[in-house]
């Protein structure tokens, strides 16, 4: 075993991935594709192999168990997101641009699956804990990342002290996070609307910016 490891481990001359990072991604682009278009129940180590092209038994070689291969295929996939999203609020533009741009990226994040793979990993965390736990650390890195960008919008556009930028940043996550869960069961009655209507205040609050 510790011989496998080590050849898996060593990096060619040629600066390509290792036998394990190359083995390791193909899981995770296996398990990313299996859950968008089938979902997690079901997926077996078996089906895991054969969509990756690698023997079963290297599913718990390499992670130790299905769960945890689909929770690094969240945290993988939250990781491309959540660069996008940093890039975009660290951009010179005022807020509002920054929340249309980001409302634009709601076709984009369902047309990708990422909607549905986080919204699978919920379901498989609320009978387990441990699972829950790294499902929370994802919340967590979306909280923060929310909170930091609507304290810059509080000071940009003064507003009012009574809701602090944790409070905003938790009704902001928790309408996007609902959208696009309607958006998976094919449900949006009301979320042009809702858009329509943040849009013209957030318009209101740029033409009111001294």
């Amino acid at each position: 075993m510790t011989n496998k490891l080590a050849i898996d481990d060593l990096k060619p001359d040629d600066g390509s991935p290792s036998i394990r990072e190359a083995n390791v991604e193909a899981f995770l682009d296996a398990a990313e594709r299996l859950l968008v278009r089938e979902g997690a129940a079901g997926i077996s180590t078996r089906q895991l192999a054969r969509e990756a092209g690698q023997n079963h038994g290297l599913v718990h070689y390499y992670f130790g168990s299905v769960d945890e291969l689909l929770l690094q295929t969240l945290e993988r996939f939250t990781e491309r997101v959540l660069e996008r999203q940093r890039a975009m609020y660290e951009a010179e533009m005022p807020f509002a641009e920054k929340w249309r741009t980001a409302i634009g990226f709601i076709e984009e994040d369902l047309a990708s699956g990422y909607p549905k793979v986080w919204a699978e990993l919920e379901a498989i965390a609320w009978n387990k804990p441990e699972v829950r736990d790294r499902l929370n650390r994802v919340n967590e890195r979306w909280r923060s990342l929310l909170r930091d960008a609507v304290a810059k919008a509080i000071d940009e556009y003064d507003l009012d002290a009574r809701f602090s930028a944790e409070a905003l940043a938790a009704l902001v996550m928790q309408f996007n996070k609902s959208l696009l869960f309607e958006r998976l069961l094919g449900f949006d009655r009301g979320h042009a609307e809702l858009l329509a209507s943040i849009d013209g205040w957030l318009t209101s609050l740029e033409q009111g910016k001294t």
